[in-house]
């Protein structure tokens, strides 16, 4: 399963840094941030629960830049 979720990055290196903590997280199979539409696409693994995956991957993205945000 694909979803497109907004976000609030500062910059694109950091987008780069969070796509990276996105694509590291269990049950995340791929994950694209887009810097200038500020879109994050995921791609999950089958049977995987999407709200407590996006809460992890929101923790990770925290890590890279504490004032970020996901629209899930």
């Amino acid at each position: 399963m694909k979803k497109t979720y907004k976000i609030e990055v500062d910059c694109a290196n950091c987008a780069l840094k969070m796509e990276d903590a996105a694509k590291k997280t269990d049950g995340v199979t791929d994950a694209a941030i887009n810097f200038m539409t500020q879109k994050m696409v995921v791609e999950f693994e089958d049977g995987t629960d999407v709200d407590a995956v996006m809460k992890t991957v929101l923790k990770s993205c925290k890590r890279v830049e504490s004032d970020c945000e996901i629209y899930f």
